[in-house]
């Protein structure tokens, strides 16, 4: 195949490959596809970030804290505290210090943690007891112990036990879209049942909260002005205390970023926000490391305190027997010299102690004969023959170079008594 039939041949596939990338060009249909990450490491951080977002959206000034350290130097007048962390470990004395921030003018929230006990007569919750306000679960509840029914309403906010109306009866000739849609709104209907129902002055229709309905709030000294209802439990509570204004709930999740879109969840946050900058605090205590480890991994502590105590207690132990105390006498000579010897053979080896005694017979001969240096081996054993009177093999067999290899004990004294013999004569 010559060159230009190879180059019409190229020339034809390029235009096929380019007609065809053009054909399944012209058919690619475009799509978008959304791929959901998951929420920020940010919400995922802070379950109320939405509601932080919300208020500021609504022109409030909203600051968080971790602890109650911050109170100190918070205003009462023209604020609100929103307590979402536990107050399980707080002292009598955080407790009265967030109660006099309040009568000095603050809005306090707080959440109702825990039940009343009956045999007890008390829940343990230091800010709340006092104040007569208790927590049951609505299914124990008895119907003379609801009493949300007995209070009257004021003017700001009252909530009312209230029935859910009649479901409206669907025409005869309906049309399935109209019947879906009036099956829809009669489940949602049906559903107000569950929902906390909040009436306000001059407003017709109630605010629906779906606060948790397991729960319910009960003000054994009757000191609330306000609260929240729903079908069969109140879920939420307002009192005066000094100048301020205390709000209690069963629960705070529907503020949650999850939770805080539904029904009227957001307005209820507003509406008892309004004209009050308003601090979030997730942390009512704040616990040392070592309550911390105390109170989730005490068998932990327990284990690390027996391994110290044995680690301790080996390292204390004596090893082996009691040294003997060497006694204040004098060594000889010659006990010196052969420790020395045996330290120099273990650590420098029989080769280095052969060529020290031949160096030693070298000097020797150096100082007897002029000019040793400058002669050859050869001649070098021939004077050491003449001067010492052996033969040249036994001076040969003690000058020879030392090998590498380790001797044997029999050979390594033979090689010794040779050099010193001949180091003796000289």
């Amino acid at each position: 195949m010559n060159r230009r039939v190879g180059f019409f041949l190229g020339a034809g596939l390029t235009l096929l490959l380019g007609l065809l990338g053009s054909y399944l060009l012209s058919q690619a249909t475009p799509y978008q596809e959304v791929v959901k990450h998951g929420p920020a490491p940010e919400a995922l951080g802070n379950a109320y970030l939405a509601a932080e977002h919300f208020l500021r959206s609504q022109g409030r000034t909203v600051q968080r804290a971790d602890n109650l350290q911050s109170l100190a130097q918070l205003p009462a007048a023209g604020q609100m505290l929103l307590v979402l962390g536990s107050r399980e470990q707080m002292t009598p004395k955080q407790t009265e210090r967030l109660l006099a921030w309040t009568r000095k003018g603050g809005h306090l929230l707080v959440v109702a943690e825990t039940l009343w006990d009956k045999e007890k007569n008390s829940s343990g919750d230091l800010l709340l007891d006092p104040l007569g306000i208790q927590q049951y679960m609505s299914d124990e509840l008895d119907e003379g112990d609801n009493d949300g029914d007995s209070k009257p309403e004021t003017a700001d906010a009252a909530a009312e036990d209230s029935e859910t109306p009649p479901e409206p009866a669907a025409p005869a000739n309906q049309e399935p879209a109209a019947a879906a849609e009036h099956a829809k709104q009669s489940d949602k209907q049906a559903s107000a049942v569950d929902l906390t129902q909040l009436y306000l002055e001059n407003e017709d229709a109630p605010a629906y909260i779906n606060f948790d309905t397991d729960f319910h709030l009960f003000d054994s000294k009757d000191l609330a002005h306000a609260w929240a209802n729903s079908a069969d439990s109140t879920h939420m509570l307002q009192l005066s205390q000094g100048d301020g204004l205390l709000t209690v709930v069963t629960d705070s999740w529907l503020w949650q970023n999850s939770h805080i879109g539904e029904y009227d969840n957001a307005w209820l946050l507003w509406y008892l926000t309004q004209d009050r900058e308003v601090t979030l605090l997730y942390r009512a205590d704040r616990d040392d490391l070592f309550s911390l480890l105390f109170k989730h991994f005490p068998e932990a502590l327990l284990a690390l305190s027996l391994l110290l105590a044995a680690s301790l207690w080996a390292a204390g132990r004596r090893q082996g027997p009691l040294r003997t105390v060497p006694l204040p006498q004098r060594r000889q000579l010659q006990e010196h010299l052969r420790s020395s010897a045996d330290f120099i053979l273990r650590h420098a080896g029989q080769r280095h102690l052969l060529q020290a005694l031949q160096r030693d017979i070298q000097r020797r001969a150096r100082l007897r004969h002029a000019g040793f240096d400058r002669l050859g081996v050869a001649e070098q054993w021939q004077v050491l023959s003449r001067m010492t009177r052996l033969s040249t093999s036994a001076i040969s067999q003690a000058m020879r170079p030392i090998a590498e290899k380790r001797l044997s004990a029999s050979e390594f004294t033979r090689q010794v008594a040779h050099l010193q013999t001949l180091r003796n004569v000289l």
